[in-house]
C-alpha cells in the first residue's frame, strides 16, 4: 500500500497553491517562483493533503515524540530529552498507535520526533509500518546521526521529508545551545546525507535571546543548503526551556522578530514560518493595506494561526495525548485504545477549536480566527490555556 490517497483531491491541491499565492501577495515575497520551481512538487506528498497555513506548518496531522532518548543536551529542549523512560511504547504497542491515527481521516502524515527518533532502536521498523499503513513519514531530527546509508534507508521506509534543527549559522553559538561540540558539524553531514539521498530537506530552529542578532544569517545558510521551508519557533519556556525562561522572547522583541521575518522574507527562497508566534499572519494582513479586505476574506479560510488541537495532536513517548508539545494538558493515553473519539470530541479540543472561548484581548480581536494567540505560551506564563498571548505586540484592533 502506498501513502493514503497519494492523488490528493483537487479541492485539496487548490487550497494549498491558494495559500501559497496568498501568502506570496501579502508578505511581498520575490522568489516564490524559484521555490516552486525548486520543490513545489516535491513539497507535495509532505503537505500531505493540507489544507492550509498554520502555526506548526500546516493542519491537520499527528506528531509523535517516539522516544524521550536523545544523544544531544540542549537546553531548550520541550521534552527533556536525555534518557529513555521508563514507561515508553513498545514496538507491538507503537504499531497500534500508528493503526489508530491510520484510521483518523484528517490524518495523512505522521511525524516523527523525539528527543531523537532515530536512537530508538525499531524506528526504521516504525516508519515501515506508518508507510505500510499508507502515512507519509516525516522526521525531525537534530541530524547528528544521519549517515548516507541511513539516508537511503529512511527513503525506503517512506521518510518524504527530514526536518533538522539547527539554531545559529555560527558554530559555536549553535553547538553552546545544544550542549555538544560536534553538533554543527555533525548536523551538516546529516544534511548532506539527506539531500543526496533526494529527501526534502527543512531547518527548525528555536529563536531565543541567544541566537536572535544572528537570526538572518542562519536564513539565508538555510537557503544555500536547500532548505524548502524554515520552521521557526520561539522558545515557550516548557521542559528543559522553562530553566531558560528568560531567554524567552517578550512583546517587544516578538515583534521585532516577526518585523525581521518579513523583511528576509521577501528575498529569502526559503519560506519561514513562525511557530509561537501566530501573529505573523494578521502582521503580514495589517501591511496589506491594498485589498486588505480581500485578503483577510481569503486568510480566514485558509491560515490557521496556532494549530494546537485544532491541527495538530501530540503523542507522548508514554502514549499521553496533548494538544501540542508546548501545551502541557493530557488528554488521555493512547494505550485506552480511543484515540479517533478522543481526536474528534474530547472537551478540551472542542474549545482550542472554538475561538470563542478565548479571553482577554484575544477574544476582542479581528485576526482571532486566523491568529488565536500562542496557547503553549499562554498556559507557560498565565497557567491558564484561553487567556490572552502576552507576547502580541499587534495594537491596531485592541
Amino acid at each position: 500500500m502506498g501513502f493514503k490517497n497519494i492523488f490528493w483531491p483537487p479541492t485539496m491541491v487548490a487550497r494549498q497553491a491558494a495559500s501559497f499565492l496568498l501568502f506570496k501577495n501579502i508578505s511581498g515575497w520575490n522568489r516564490a517562483r524559484s521555490w516552486f520551481t525548486s520543490y513545489g512538487m516535491a513539497s507535495l506528498p509532505v503537505a500531505a493533503g493540507a489544507i492550509g497555513m498554520g502555526c506548526i506548518g500546516f493542519p491537520a496531522h499527528p506528531a509523535w515524540e517516539v522516544t524521550n532518548a536523545c544523544n544531544l543536551n540542549c537546553i531548550h529542549c520541550h521534552t527533556h530529552g536525555g534518557g529513555r523512560l521508563k514507561d515508553e511504547l513498545s514496538t507491538k504497542e507503537a504499531k497500534k498507535v500508528i493503526d489508530q491515527l491510520a484510521g483518523i481521516p484528517q490524518f495523512r502524515m505522521l511525524v516523527y520526533t523525539g528527543g531523537e527518533p532515530l536512537v530508538r532502536e525499531d524506528i526504521v521498523d516504525l516508519l515501515h509500518y506508518s508507510k505500510k499503513r499508507g502515512l507519509v513519514n516525516v522526521l525531525a531530527t537534530n541530524g547528528t546521526l544521519i549517515t548516507p546509508s541511513l539516508a537511503f534507508e529512511l527513503k525506503k521506509a517512506g521518510v518524504a521529508g527530514i526536518a533538522v534543527s539547527l539554531d545559529s549559522a555560527d558554530p559555536a553559538v549553535n553547538n553552546k545551545i545544544r550542549n555538544n561540540h560536534h553538533a554543527y558539524g555533525d548536523a551538516l553531514k546529516g544534511i548532506k546525507a539527506i539531500k543526496d539521498a533526494g529527501i526534502l530537506f527543512q531547518v527548525n530552529t528555536t529563536v531565543m535571546e541567544y541566537n536572535f542578532d544572528k537570526l538572518e544569517e542562519l536564513v539565508f545558510m538555510a537557503d544555500s543548503l536547500g532548505s524548502a521551508i524554515m520552521l521557526m519557533y520561539q522558545l515557550v519556556p516548557v521542559g528543559r526551556g522553562g530553566y531558560i525562561k528568560d531567554a524567552s522572547l517578550n512583546r517587544e522583541n516578538n515583534g521585532r522578530l516577526l518585523r525581521t521575518l518579513e523583511t528576509i522574507q521577501k528575498n529569502s527562497r526559503v519560506i519561514i514560518e513562525p511557530v509561537a508566534g501566530p501573529q505573523y499572519w494578521a502582521h503580514l494582513l495589517e501591511k496589506s493595506r491594498k485589498n486588505k479586505g480581500a485578503w483577510l476574506w481569503a486568510a480566514q479560510r485558509l491560515f490557521h494561526g496556532c494549530t494546537a488541537g485544532r491541527g495538530l495532536l501530540y503523542v507522548k513517548a508514554d502514549g499521553e495525548l496533548w494538544p501540542c508539545p508546548f501545551v502541557e494538558v493530557s488528554l488521555g493515553n493512547v494505550r485506552d485504545g480511543n484515540l479517533s473519539g478522543i481526536w474528534d470530541s474530547h472537551e478540551i479540543l472542542k474549545k482550542l477549536r472554538n475561538r470563542d472561548t478565548l479571553k482577554g484581548k484575544c477574544s476582542e480581536c479581528t485576526y482571532k480566527s486566523i491568529c488565536g494567540g500562542c496557547r503553549g505560551r499562554a498556559l507557560a506564563f498565565t497557567g491558564d490555556l484561553f487567556a490572552e498571548d502576552s507576547s502580541c505586540f499587534l495594537d491596531s484592533n485592541k
